[in-house]
């Protein structure tokens, strides 16, 4: 186990899990460079830790922007060690109801932000030749459910160029994490996620998947949230970056194992459909 002090670059950093992951940081002994579309949501976080934390703006679908972030970023404890790509969001609409520019925000913010963060990092961590990129992703990047559609394919195009990336960088000592969570109790699926008009068409799938054809859904209902402590997560990942090694995907969260292992066997399944199609065991 290797006790280094790093730096962090955490993405989307002013709430949920990106906030988790920047206290959890903090608390062992790291130092974290931190972002948000608003740092002032982060002046607690950085007043706590002083000499330790600062807080960056940045709009993750401005590529010009992404690049002087971090920049900033790398001047500001004249290092990088972990990049957290958290930034992102869920966007619930069947295909049908999605809108052209919504498809397009889910897109730029989920795939694009984390590929451009990624870009700018990159020079720095080969010049050191060390490295860790974390990209944070979810069970809905194995699998897909209706109406999550354009989430799921943001997901999914997440883990496809991690993967590639994962392989590139590894002759520069530079190591890629994909974390593949499952439920937490953050606002993603509340104050965080967007939702596209309804068609009605569409209110029975929606019953039978939520209960209520209603959407958005009652925002008052958060406080029953009984998932998983984010802060579980954020421990989770800190103890695999300290660690010399470990697996391209990472499954955080007790269901995580569970949902993945669900939908790689419905995929099997499918294939097996093709007499070609051979599955030992």
């Amino acid at each position: 186990m290797n006790h280094v002090e790093r730096v962090w670059l955490i993405t989307g950093a002013s709430r949920g899990l990106g906030r988790a992951f920047a206290r959890a940081a903090l608390e062992a002994g790291d130092r974290v460079v931190a972002t948000a579309r608003r740092p002032d949501a982060l002046d607690e976080l950085v007043a706590a830790h002083p000499e330790r934390a600062v807080a960056l703006p940045l709009d993750v679908t401005d590529r010009s922007a992404v690049f002087t972030a971090v920049e900033r970023a790398n001047a500001a404890f004249g290092q990088l060690d972990v990049v957290v790509n958290n930034a992102g969001y869920g966007l619930l609409g069947a295909v049908e109801e999605i809108t052209e520019a919504e498809a397009r925000a889910q897109l730029e913010t989920n795939v694009f932000g984390a590929l451009w963060v990624t870009q700018a990092a990159l020079p720095f961590l080969r010049a050191r030749r060390s490295g860790h990129i974390v990209q944070i992703s979810s069970t809905g990047g194995v699998g897909s459910m209706p109406t999550f559609g354009l989430y799921n394919a943001s997901k999914w195009a997440l883990e496809g160029f991690s993967e590639a990336l994962a392989a590139e960088v590894a002759p520069f000592g530079i190591r890629v994490t994909i974390a593949e969570l499952g439920g937490f109790a953050t606002d993603w699926s509340w104050s965080s996620m967007r939702f596209a008009a309804p068609l009605p068409a569409y209110d029975g799938l929606r019953e039978s998947l939520f209960g209520s054809a209603r959407v958005p859904w009652d925002m008052s209902q958060q406080a029953s949230d009984t998932s998983a402590d984010p802060a579980v997560a954020a421990s989770a990942l800190v103890a695999h970056v300290r660690r010399d090694d470990g697996p391209l995907r990472l499954l955080i969260g007790d269901d995580a194992p569970e949902h993945v292992r669900m939908a790689l066997e419905r995929r099997r399944d499918d294939y097996r459909r093709d007499e070609r199609f051979e599955w030992p065991g």
